[in-house]
Order: C-alpha cells, then structure tokens, then sequence
C-alpha cells in the first residue's frame, strides 16, 4: 500500500489527487509501524525486548534523514515526481525482501490451531535453536461465538484504561515530537539567531534522534522500559523550558538541541517498545495501531497550534512551556498504564535465557 501510493503520487494530475494518495501512503506507513514493531518485541527476550524495538525505531530514524537528503538532490535535478517515483521503486523492492526473510509473528501462528501453521511455528522454532513442538501449546478451546471487531475488544472493560491512556501518551508524544522537529528552525530565528543557525538547530535536533531510541534500549535492559520512558518525557520537557532562554548562547543552545533530538526520540521509541506489553496476541497490532494513529493525530495538531499561537502573539519561550507541559502529561499518561504480568509474547517466553 505504501509502494502503491508513492508511485501513484508521482503520476498524480492535481492537489486533490496527490493529497489522496499521501493518506493511502500513510496508511500503509502506519501499518507497517504498527507490525514491524510487534514482530520485534516478539522475538526478543525480556532484557533485549526495549532496545530491539528502539534499533526499529532508530532505522526509521535514519531512513527519514536519510531519504530527506536523498529528496533534496533528487527534487532538484528531477522534480518533486522524481522523489515519489524513487521511494516507490525502493519501497517495492523490500516487498520481496519481507516476503522472504521476515518471519511471521509467533503470538499469530499460535493462534492458528492447523497443520500448516505448527509446520511454520516449528520452522521458526528451529532456526532459533529451540525444539519442536508435536501440537500447539495449550488445549484447544471450544467453539464461541463470533469474536468482537478488534476495536471493540482494545476498548472493553478489560483493556480501555490502557487503550485510553496509550491514546494520550502517543498524542501528546506526538504533537511534542513534530512540533519540535518542525518549529524549532523557524523559532530560533524568532528568539533573535540567523537562519543558517536556525537550521543548523534542526539538524542537531535529527542526529541526536538517531542516539535517543539505541540509548532508550540499552537504559531498558537494566531498567524497567516504563520507567525510562517517563524519564525521557520529563527530560525531554525541562530541555525545552531552558531552550529558548539559552540561544543567546550559540554553543550551549546547540548542545541544548542534540539533546533534545535524543530525548523527544527516545520518547516515540518506547512508547513503540512499551505499547505491545500490554495487549493480548489477538489484539496486539491493532493497539499499536490505533495509539500510533491517534499520536498521528497529535502530529497533525501540533505544526496548526503553534502556527495559531505565533499569529496571536505567543513567543517562542511560551511555545516550548506549553509543549513542555504537553509531554509531562504525555508522561503522567504512561506512569498510569497498567503493565499485564504476564507481558512476554508467548512465543518467546519460553526462550526468555536465549
């Protein structure tokens, strides 16, 4: 779906068009956000499963600042077309690649009580150095009745808190994130800096990005992940109340910003890391989903927010308190999420010494 919608987009006749493929694009980006991240916390162990999801985040990290310069030379020789065409082409080509190393989510083939599927659990067993199995793990349930639509079930009694609180914590992450990466140029030329500075802080900003998720894995595997990610939030929010006050010095105001970029980063990956925990097999995909759509949302909001309070007189230092604000109750949102204690995906829990 994401090939599909960039390279219809470089064939795209009008504005209404283009935009119409950019939503199907970023419905085939959400789900493989969504999926990418649960088969990674599937298949790692308990003390790795942070940082195996965080290295996810971090490769999207460094495909979108990568795939940005590759933009610029391409846009400028090419044409806008160009750069839809080029990321449609790569995007296809890993089709291929997905089909035939990727493995399928073990908590999913559990689920699937038929010969086909224990052969492809067996598979995976053994290419990871574990036994076979001669049925699948647990007794077979009786026939029920027709199961609820997964929305309806990450919002029953059972799951709504988390779900509600996952919603929060991914909007408010979010809208901080993207107001952050997307304002933050323009307002340091605001607070009184040249644009090649201003520029030079969004740079900053990007490449401690690329830190922020590894250094969030490595912090989980000695600490609990909600923990560390609370932290980030709270980090990431008292950054940004000294960042405006400190551009009147350049070397600490860039310094300010790397940091930022590693903190605000770090807070999108553990929220991916963190957000499979705690849902259930069958309904897994669709929590991460429906949180990193809703912190979609956020990221939508935000860049209007800030362009609303710029035009009614607020100034950058409001700006960023506000947006500090936002992420400490970003924060409060994950403190209160409630961790199952049972949390491993099946699958792997029988490899947690691996």
């Amino acid at each position: 779906m994401a090939a599909a919608g960039m390279l219809l987009s470089a064939a795209s006749r009008d504005a209404v068009q283009l935009g119409l493929l950019r939503v199907l694009t970023g419905v085939g980006i959400g789900g493989i956000l969504a999926a990418s991240n649960v088969i990674a916390a599937e298949y790692a162990n308990r003390r790795w499963r942070g940082l195996a999801v965080s290295l996810n985040s971090t490769g999207y990290a460094v495909g979108a600042t990568a795939g940005g310069v590759i933009a610029v030379a391409l846009q400028g020789s090419y044409g806008w077309r160009s750069v839809f065409a080029v990321g449609g082409v790569a995007t296809a080509l890993l089709v291929g690649a997905v089909l035939w190393r990727l493995p399928e989510s073990l908590d999913f083939l559990l689920t699937q009580r038929s010969p086909r599927a224990l052969d492809r659990l067996n598979a995976l067993l053994a290419a990871m150095g574990r036994p076979p199995l001669d049925s699948p793990p647990g007794a077979p349930e009786a026939p029920a009745a027709e199961p609820a639509p997964r929305l309806r079930q990450i919002l029953s009694p059972a799951h709504r808190r988390n779900t509600l609180l996952t919603w929060a914590g991914f909007f408010a992450v979010m809208f901080g994130f993207y107001f952050v990466t997307s304002w933050t140029p323009k307002l340091l030329v605001e607070a009184g800096m040249s644009a090649g500075q201003g520029i030079t802080g969004g740079v900053l900003l990007n490449l401690g990005g690329i830190f922020g998720a590894t250094l969030l894995g490595l912090l989980a595997a000695r600490f609990a992940l909600k923990r560390v990610l609370v932290g980030y939030t709270l980090a990431t929010a008292a950054l940004l109340t000294v960042f405006v006050p400190a551009t009147s010095v350049y070397g600490l105001v860039f310094a300010l910003g790397a940091l930022i970029g590693v903190f605000v980063n770090g807070c999108v990956a553990g929220l991916y890391a963190l957000t499979p925990s705690i849902y259930p097999p069958e309904v897994r995909a669709t929590g991460v989903g429906w949180g990193i759509g809703v912190g979609r949302i956020g990221a939508i909001v935000s860049p209007l927010v800030a362009g609303w309070l710029l035009d009614a007189g607020w100034g950058p230092g409001r700006l960023y308190l506000l947006v500090a604000a936002v992420l400490v109750a970003g924060g409060l949102a994950v403190h209160a999420f409630r961790i199952p204690a049972a949390a491993a995906p099946a699958a792997v829990a029988a490899g947690e010494g691996r």
